[in-house]
């Protein structure tokens, strides 16, 4: 399969939803990811930075191992298989289409701080799918919008993504009043070994939302972690201090309304394997 000529992955993306491309896009590199696409769209971001829409399901338990497979085995085409869980009354259909959609942009975040290695276009591979699917522009965008608010807030979303959180000594996150049961649960979550990663794939969250609640709990005083690394590459021993807050920064886990899927439009030379901007 011929691969287009492009400078970048959103450009490439572009390019194919142009050409109203169905298959899939194999980008290579850490985490790299699987993009699939139909008819041009951006149907689901598969990559081992963030969880899928099928790992937010069953880990959240939203839907029970087998009734998942028993879905599977009545419907052999994935790309059909959301049809199949609104149709056994296992979700909603405007319930899936919120996670599968919520689970490319958080694909798309994922791997946004790591320049790709490369790619390749292969054929069609059935998938869960988010319908009818996402342009590549408000894609772009919103994953631009998250890195630059992550490092507004904090730093790097790289080096964020590094990081392995621990509970404060002597705090008890059930009598902290200012903790939700969401931050409670992201304390028990963190023991100083999970990134921000796992504790996404623990949790069945997106990692997007993940690192906005750490940022806030740290910021509580609910959390620590060492993370800053030196010129030449060791890690830092100092702890993390943690900034002042003001009125303005945003720390709600809430991504904020999905871009609209709106035809037409360029594309931003950012690319997402590096930070979209």
């Amino acid at each position: 399969m011929k691969t287009p000529s492009a400078r970048n992955v959103p450009a490439l993306l572009h390019a194919l939803h142009q050409e109203g491309f169905s298959g899939t896009v194999r980008v290579s590199g850490s985490p790299g990811g699987t993009i699939h696409l139909r008819d041009g769209l951006i149907g689901a971001i598969e990559t081992p930075g963030s969880p899928t829409a099928v790992s937010t399901l069953l880990t959240s338990g939203r839907i029970d191992d087998d009734a998942w497979l028993a879905a599977c085995a009545a419907e052999p085409d994935l790309d059909r298989l959301d049809l199949r869980l609104v149709a056994a009354d296992l979700i909603g259909a405007a319930e899936v289409e919120v996670v599968c959609t919520a689970a490319v942009f958080d694909g798309a975040f994922a791997m946004a701080p790591s320049p790709p290695d490369g790619w390749e276009l292969t054929e069609r591979e059935p998938t869960l799918l988010t319908r009818p699917g996402v342009e590549p522009r408000p894609l772009a965008e919103e994953t631009t919008r998250r890195m630059a608010l992550l490092s507004r807030l904090w730093g790097p979303a790289g080096e964020l993504a590094r990081v392995r959180p621990e509970p404060v000594p002597g705090r008890d996150p059930e009598a902290d009043g200012r903790l939700t049961r969401r931050h409670r649960e992201l304390v028990e979550s963190a023991n100083g070994r999970r990134t921000p990663r796992d504790i996404a794939f623990a949790r069945g969250r997106g990692l997007y939302a993940v690192m906005l609640d750490l940022i806030r709990l740290e910021r509580l005083g609910a959390v620590r972690w060492e993370n800053r690394t030196t010129p030449d590459g060791r890690p830092s021993t100092a702890p993390r201090v943690a900034p002042p807050q003001t009125a303005a920064d945003e720390l709600s886990p809430r991504a904020g309304p999905l871009p609209r899927r709106r035809p037409g439009g360029g594309f931003p030379s950012g690319d997402l394997g590096a930070g979209g901007g």
